[in-house]
């Protein structure tokens, strides 16, 4: 039986006869915007909470966020490769999801360094350990020629969340000023839930038989393939000259000085206009190539590093930053995971996935931190210059090494 006829490979129709994502894919959905609220509550102040509250020094709060962003790449390829090892990747994601939800708990008696550092990388390793398996469910309850509007769905609920995860915080801040206690206790209930609904209402898909599961050496055989190593270089090249959101903020509140209070809608105007982009360039990935899609996303975020890089701004100009911010992420965070599970056997989904997933954090990482230095030699307008100089050469390389793969996926 195929990819398509299977229950779990959604291709139902509605009264008016148009197809519709699975229940699974929109179950995962309503787990990821739980969780991401939960998570964004706490991003959204933490800043402020470590540096003013607990006292931390600029340098520490800059060694936690190098964490916060880059240790979950080490266990992305080990959830990944544990779904697919075991057939049943919604245990891995459980595993995951429980303990970034325990993370949020785990805060309220933090405030020593060590402690603290200690938290910020079970929040993260719980965040690596899930993505993938998560993906691969994605994948396989979706029938083939849906990946990308899939893919699209859940990002949308994702990133709602990711848009209200904020606004919650302010609010609870608003009504009771100083009261971070009661962020981390409401996050943490918030994260439940999600959890909640993973455990209760997910369905427990198998990958594989239990006489087909892969052994290391098949899947790193997969990962390592022909049809993998273009889309992986590609991907490193265009992460490699991707600067973090966090940067263009900065860059954006440098230029316009703008109070420091309005900064946190900045991540919710992203969040907002991927919103609305993420089914439709979803569904425009399934058609005309999801490969072509990616590449084109990254055009988008070349005109963010020029708007951003003007030297003087105002209200549009800001506007402008985040819109082309949010249809960069609407063309590219689920068009990737859909693109690459087609490239790969289906019993090494997640292992798949979690490779590109892990090569495009550790190249951010590296971005990161090249980006952090220039800035302070040159400040940030040169910086994204620079930048988007390298951007203009990596797309068209990237779009080579990309060319043809649509049909493969295709075929496969």
């Amino acid at each position: 039986m195929s990819l398509r006829d299977r229950p779990h490979a959604d291709g139902t129709k509605n009264k008016d006869g148009v197809r519709r994502v699975s229940t699974t894919v929109v179950l995962l959905g309503v787990v990821s915007l739980l969780t991401d609220v939960s998570s964004e509550m706490v991003a959204s102040i933490l800043p402020l909470y470590l540096t003013a509250v607990v006292g931390l020094s600029p340098i520490a709060y800059g060694f936690l966020d190098g964490i916060y962003q880059g240790v979950s790449a080490f266990v992305r390829l080990a959830g990944g490769y544990a779904g697919d090892r075991g057939g049943q990747p919604k245990w891995v994601a459980v595993l995951g999801y429980g303990t970034s939800a325990l993370s949020r708990i785990a805060m309220l008696p933090a405030t020593g360094f060590a402690a603290i550092t200690a938290v910020v990388t079970a929040d993260r390793l719980g965040k690596g350990l899930r993505t993938a398996p998560r993906d691969a469910l994605i994948a396989h309850s979706s029938a083939p020629d849906m990946l990308g509007r899939s893919f699209g769905v859940h990002r949308t609920l994702d990133t709602f969340g990711a848009a209200l995860g904020p606004l919650v915080a302010f609010a609870l801040l608003a009504a009771v000023p100083g009261s971070y206690d009661s962020i981390f206790v409401v996050s943490f209930a918030v994260a439940v839930l999600g959890l909640a609904v993973l455990v209760l209402f997910v369905p427990n898909i198998r990958t594989a038989t239990q006489g087909a599961r892969l052994g290391l050496r098949r899947v790193a055989a997969e990962v390592a393939g022909r049809r993998l190593r273009r889309p992986l270089l590609a991907a490193g090249l265009l992460g490699l000259v991707t600067v973090g959101d966090g940067f263009l903020y900065l860059a954006l509140q440098d230029r316009d000085d703008f109070a420091a209070t309005w900064f946190p809608l900045l991540y919710v105007g992203t969040s907002l206009a991927y919103l609305g982009l993420a089914v439709p360039l979803g569904r425009l990935a399934d058609r005309v190539g999801r490969a072509r899609v990616l590449v084109a996303g990254h055009g988008a975020l070349l005109a963010c590093y020029l708007l951003a890089a003007l030297p003087s701004g105002g209200l549009t100009l800001t506007l402008a930053v985040l819109l082309c911010l949010g249809v960069y992420y609407a063309a590219t965070d689920g068009v990737l995971p859909a693109l690459v599970s087609r490239l790969v056997a289906p019993g090494a989904r997640g292992s798949g996935i979690a490779a590109a997933q892990t090569v495009v954090v550790l190249a951010r990482f590296g971005s990161s931190l090249l980006f952090g230095l220039l800035w302070s030699l040159q400040g940030p307008g040169w910086s994204l210059l620079l930048f988007a100089a390298l951007l203009a050469v990596v797309v068209p390389a990237a779009g080579w090494l990309l060319r043809g793969i649509d049909r493969t996926e295709a075929a496969a």
